[in-house]
């Protein structure tokens, strides 16, 4: 059990330092850098998708005696319409934009620029409580180190993901330690959705290679959706792309040595 703890609470404090940059950092974010960051976490987020959550599905669903490709496919294919349907549903305002998206509701502008965090991190604590939950089950495949890695893996990408959202926030007018409450609670739902899935996944383990492939679908939805429009937009977009080709090789590096 310290192993899962540590899986879970890992993600939560990248968000939390990053969002902690509020006290040390007097002006927003720069631009580029902020494309740099933007492109990383899409590279850790496609990556960990890949060597943590599609082929262990596929390896799974082979043992198991399935279609090796079809509980991929099918929970993928999940994962990108939950992922759709939440950004259709829940309030929320991108950065650096005044239209607000989802369901239309009287909510402060900083409230709604923190519920499109909460809602990219939803499939990042999914996959974290998914992945814990295979290293916990028998003949998964999955270890508790490579369950380890991909926690390191969002934690990192966490860390600017803070620092992007309380910064801006400062900027509005909002104080140091709201806005950095505010970033903070923004990465809450990721321990809270990891432990929802382990509770789920651990009790029917024959759904597991679904799962994994659903948490998949969702991340890569965001990567796709947000991360690198956002990181491509404007000049210098090739600043976004070295920052990709960063988070990418280093997440793989780590699913890889430490799996």
């Amino acid at each position: 059990m310290e192993n899962v703890a540590i899986g879970l609470l890992i993600p939560f404090l990248g968000t939390t330092l990053g969002s902690a940059m509020v006290f040390f950092m007097r002006k927003e974010v720069n631009r580029k850098i902020e494309k740099l960051l933007l492109g990383f976490a899409a590279g850790v987020m496609i990556a960990a998708s890949m060597w943590s959550l599609i082929i262990p599905s596929m390896d799974m669903a082979e043992e198991q005696g399935k279609i090796k490709w079809l509980p991929a496919g099918i929970g993928f294919s999940l994962g990108i319409m939950f992922l759709l349907a939440l950004d259709h549903i829940i309030p929320h305002l991108h950065l650096k934009t005044d239209k607000p998206e989802g369901i239309k509701a009287k909510l402060k502008n900083s409230t709604m620029m923190v519920l499109a965090v909460t809602l990219h991190n939803i499939p990042e604590g999914m996959a974290a409580g998914v992945v814990l939950a295979g290293a916990m089950a028998q003949n998964s495949g999955i270890t508790f180190a490579g369950a380890i890695a991909l926690s390191i893996g969002i934690a990192i990408q966490n860390f600017p993901e803070g620092a992007i959202i309380s910064m801006p926030l400062r900027g509005e007018g909002v104080s140091k330690s709201k806005a950095f409450l505010y970033g903070m609670l923004s990465g809450i739902v990721e321990p809270i959705g990891a432990i929802i899935t382990i509770l789920i996944t651990s009790t029917v383990v024959p759904v597991l290679p679904y799962i994994l492939a659903f948490a998949a679908g969702a991340m890569i939805y965001v990567v796709v959706e947000e991360l690198i429009p956002e990181a491509q937009e404007g000049a210098h977009s090739n600043i976004g792309t070295i920052g990709f080709a960063i988070g990418f090789v280093l997440m793989m590096m780590l699913d890889v040595a430490l799996g």
